[in-house]
């Protein structure tokens, strides 16, 4: 019963028991008012007969009646007139032995009354109202004492109401309430239809099982990101967070209960507060998160084009760094590989030139020059550094330079013994990369003569040095402080200014030093040391 029920639409069951619940509720309304009016009626009635039944016991008229021999004479004339006026079902006045002196039917007059509830008015001398069963069957009757000039009890009088009557007119009065009630729940069913359908069309339609799944869904996958997200509302109140963005909040609040937390208490430096005002993005924007520089994201949430809240994403600019230094490296590498093939593919149609041409010795002369040549490179390569990577960038860096018609000399005393830590390693990877590419396309872009690059390395001590000098226009001393900066180029075009900021950065992550110096060829200078023992 219970799968069925679960398997019922959410629109068919909110019609059901929001129907249900207006039915039940309507229903006792009109039972209670029912009850209610009824009860009012009764009261009602039983107030107008005491009332007339007063009226009749303080005629003058009726009191003085009583000292005749006849006083039915004077009375039933008086009672009936007063009966047909009142609309009552009938004024019966009677002696203190109980006797009528009026009745509505005249035969009964000069007999007993009955019903038995005499007493207290004819002895006690009391007004009130009763229900007895009469002459006329069950009514409800008004009894008052009819006390003479010596305030003495001669008699009393009883005006009522049959009680079939006051249900008549009571059925008259509840068939309308019942109708309003129909009404009601007619109207009810209505507006059961139009919120279920609403609130269907809020949720786009989606049932509570769905709903839950994506919830978990949603869950899931939040706590599965690895960059640290959090949500707020219009009010810059944490809604959502998942629990890598807690090692960004305050050390204070890391292990406490956010939602519902206003966001400058966890982030006092957050920019949240902006994106909620002007509803527009930040996009990789640094914040310094206690000693740590973190890339963050900022998105408005806008809903029928009203911002009603917004995500951060943060993520540590050390991974990002890091993962840039690999792409860095394999674009390197790829470099290197497509001089050498490139380069290679020249000399081998200089070769096949000579040969169809006839030149079979000058061929063989060109083949023995270039093969001299990549040797003592490669000689003094692997005589001279230690490390195979190193040694793949400069040899890599050498084929691209002899490709852009670039000389590139590594001075004959360089060497690089020293064994190299993987840190140490990328560092260099990245240093030399970016130097000597900065290098080249300085020299492209000035269109030098000559153009040339010098690369020494010392291994000497407790540091190693390296000097990447080219003879291009160097760069001015007003702009030697700001090169390093992020986003800093003297390059048009996107994307530019980060290669000298990776190469600071990687640089200082090996405790080393980069400096700018007057080069003795008129270019750009860098100096780069870093002491031989890796402090991790």
């Amino acid at each position: 019963m219970m799968k069925e029920l679960k398997r019922t639409p959410l629109f068919l069951r909110m019609m059901c028991l929001i129907g249900i619940l207006i039915v039940t509720t309507l229903l006792l309304l009109g039972l209670f008012l029912n009850h209610q009016y009824a009860e009012s009626i009764e009261e009602q009635m039983g107030l107008r007969v005491l009332s007339v039944a007063q009226s009749v016991s303080a005629i003058p008229e009726v009191i003085e009646a009583f000292k005749h021999d006849q006083p039915e004479l004077v009375i039933q004339p008086i009672a009936e007139h007063i009966r047909l006026l009142t609309g009552a079902e009938f004024i019966v006045v009677g002696s203190k032995e109980g006797v009528r002196y009026s009745h509505p039917i005249d035969n009964r007059i000069g007999q007993k009354m009955v019903g038995g509830d005499n007493d207290r008015a004819l002895i006690n001398g009391e007004s009130y109202v009763s229900e007895a069963v009469g002459s006329l069957g069950p009514s409800i009757r008004g009894k008052v004492p009819i006390i003479n000039e010596s305030g003495d009890i001669v008699g009393l009088v009883s005006v009522g109401f049959l009680m079939e009557d006051l249900k008549n007119v009571v059925k008259e009065h509840v068939m309308e309430i019942w109708l309003i009630v129909v009404g009601l729940i007619g109207l009810g069913m209505i507006g059961a239809f139009i919120i279920s359908y609403q609130l269907k069309k809020e949720i786009h339609g989606l049932e509570p099982e769905e709903i839950g799944r994506l919830y978990e869904e949603k869950e899931a996958i939040l706590q599965s990101i690895h960059e640290g997200v959090i949500a707020v509302n219009d009010e810059g109140k944490v809604t959502m967070f998942n629990q890598a963005a807690r090692k960004f909040m305050v050390k204070e609040c890391r292990e406490e209960q956010l939602i519902g937390r206003p966001i400058k208490e966890l982030l006092p430096k957050t920019r949240l507060h902006e994106v909620l005002k002007t509803g527009e993005k930040q996009i990789n924007q640094e914040l310094w998160i206690e000693d740590e520089l973190v890339v963050v994201n900022r998105v408005p949430i806008v809903i029928k084009n009203k911002v009603a809240g917004a995500v951060s994403s943060f993520r540590e600019r050390k991974e990002m760094v890091l993962l840039s230094e690999e792409l860095s490296k394999v674009k390197k590498y790829t470099d290197a590989l497509r001089a050498q093939t490139h380069e290679f593919a020249n000399k081998l149609n200089i070769i096949s030139g000579l040969l169809q041409l006839g030149k079979n010795d000058e061929a063989i002369q060109y083949i023995q020059m270039e093969s001299k040549f990549q040797q003592q490179t490669i000689h003094f390569l692997i005589e001279r550094v230690q490390d195979p990577i190193i040694s793949a960038i400069l040899l890599g860096k050498l084929n691209q330079a002899q490709e852009l018609g670039i000389k590139m000399e590594i001075e004959e005393s360089s060497c690089l013994l020293t064994r190299l830590s993987e840190k140490q390693q990328e560092a260099l990877s990245t240093v030399l990369g970016n130097l000597l590419d900065n290098a080249f396309d300085a020299l492209m872009e000035a269109r030098m003569q000559e153009p040339y690059v010098f690369v020494s390395f010392m291994d000497v001590g407790k540091e190693l040095i390296f000097e990447i000098e080219d003879n291009g226009i160097g760069i001015p001393l007003e702009r030697q402080n700001t090169i390093f900066e992020q986003g800093y180029s003297t390059k048009k075009g996107k994307h530019r200014g980060f290669g000298l900021a990776l190469v600071r950065d990687a640089v200082e992550r090996v405790n080393g030093e980069i400096m700018i110096e007057q080069g003795v060829y008129g270019g750009a200078c860098f100096v780069v040391t870093m002491p031989k023992e890796d402090k991790r």
